[in-house]
């Protein structure tokens, strides 16, 4: 391996290579790439990009490194497959052959998760194809709620398989809603718009009937489930007047371990956010390679967001083991001889305490977690306040869930029926 730092496209360090393959994953959305000094640059084939689109710059750099018939892949933002600033590039890609894939990646496959980034396929021409078609893939629907990002094994398959027949023959008899090979000529239109869901056919009937058959069914086991769940009749009790003590006074007398999430850690290492701790999902998010020790997670510890004013504490499972704690967030291990995490958890979540534990800025509200009160009880009693707390929290993921699978019955039964795969009967 021989490796330079610098700036690729201002400070090229290797000039002269003509590698058989290139994998680049660009900066997005940078203005300073280099614009004004780089004007002339021979590595501009296929156009002069605009300031606005540093993608299609490394996109040449990695095609002007190449061998001819080499192959390029690139992780890409969607825009940059439909920007009206970088359609003249765009169409050079498509005329002379140069584009050969773009792949539709399902949401969560990379940073930044929220968006469902592309790959695109590039080969440095050795000579024009005789019936130049673009493979256009969308692996979108194997997206996940789960840790650990999407279906890989059914976006390998699914991707792989069709880039392999398209390779083999040129082109790709249609797959709906998967993928299909599609001619130049149609996509060189005013647009030059090639982002994949805008060419793939819809999915068959059947199989759109089918997912929200299941759909259903799951909702309705989810619903029977809460309903389960639902907490007991209450009833009334004059204030308890237990002593007091906080989480700082337990942390003082070793009853349990309090740590702050970090700036850094180890890439591949997946970090639970404060957005991940409020919104009840798995680790989604990423922090820089440093030289900082990461927080790794445990079962039985407590998980605390210090901002927002939100009144929320989360349990750590088997599930979300193993994760880096993010910023923001504070974590405490009690000692399972003194403390129930569950009777700790659900006593940080009441709402006066919050209350009492908060500063106030400016324009944001920030918890003192080392000010969070709970009672003094025996272990026993702990636990027996900690099981309702679980219960109460295997309740409200019960909710969580039936409300994503209710959104997405809804948003199939109006795809279905706007399309013409459902009919209002």
């Amino acid at each position: 391996v021989r490796a330079a730092t610098g700036d690729s496209l201002r400070a090229d360090a290797h000039p002269e290579l003509r590698a058989d393959a290139v994998l680049c994953h660009p900066p997005f959305n940078e203005r300073n790439w280099g614009h004004d000094e780089l004007a002339y640059d021979p590595r501009w084939e296929y156009g002069f990009p605009a300031r606005t689109e540093s993608e299609l710059a490394w996109v040449q750099h990695a095609l002007a490194r190449l061998r001819d018939g080499g192959t390029a892949v690139l992780l890409m933002p969607p825009a940059a497959a439909s920007r009206r600033s970088g359609r003249r590039i765009r169409a050079d890609l498509l005329r002379r052959g140069a584009l050969r894939a773009v792949v539709a990646l399902p949401v969560g496959a990379a940073p930044p998760y929220n968006i469902p980034l592309h790959l695109w396929v590039l080969r440095r021409p050795d000579k024009a194809p005789a019936q130049p078609e673009v493979l256009l893939a969308d692996a979108g629907q194997f997206a996940t709620e789960g840790r650990g990002g999407p279906d890989w094994q059914s976006v390998r398959d699914t991707v792989l398989d069709a880039w392999q027949a398209y390779d083999r023959a040129g082109t790709l008899p249609e797959r709906p809603g998967l993928a299909r090979s599609v001619p130049v000529i149609e996509l060189l239109d005013d647009d030059v718009d090639f982002a994949p869901a805008r060419h793939l056919p819809p999915p068959t009937a059947a199989d759109g009937a089918e997912q929200l058959t299941d759909v259903r069914a799951r909702l309705g086991r989810t619903l029977r489930l809460t309903a389960d769940l639902t907490p007991p009749p209450v009833r009334s009790a004059p204030p308890a007047r237990w002593p007091l003590t906080t989480v700082g006074e337990l942390a003082r007398g070793g009853a349990l371990v309090l740590r702050t999430g970090g700036n850094g850690g180890h890439a591949r290492v997946p970090v639970l956010t404060d957005h991940d701790v409020l919104a009840g999902t798995a680790p989604s998010g990423n922090l820089p390679e440093s030289e900082e020790e990461a927080v790794l997670t445990e079962p039985g510890d407590v998980v605390v967001p210090v901002l927002g004013g939100g009144a929320v504490a989360r349990v750590i499972d088997d599930a979300t083991e193993g994760a880096a704690l993010g910023r923001n967030l504070v974590l405490l291990r009690p000692d399972p001889a003194a403390l129930d995490p569950w009777f700790l958890a659900g006593f940080l979540r009441g709402t006066a305490n919050n209350r009492q534990a908060s500063s106030y800025a400016s324009t944001a509200t920030r918890l003192d977690v080392r000010r969070l009160q709970l009672p003094r009880l025996p272990l026993d009693e702990q636990r027996r306040y900690g099981a309702r707390f679980r219960a109460l929290d295997e309740f409200e993921r019960a909710l969580r869930h039936a409300s994503r699978l209710g959104d997405q019955l809804v948003r199939g039964m109006y795809d279905g029926l706007t399309d013409g795969t459902v009919t209002p009967g």
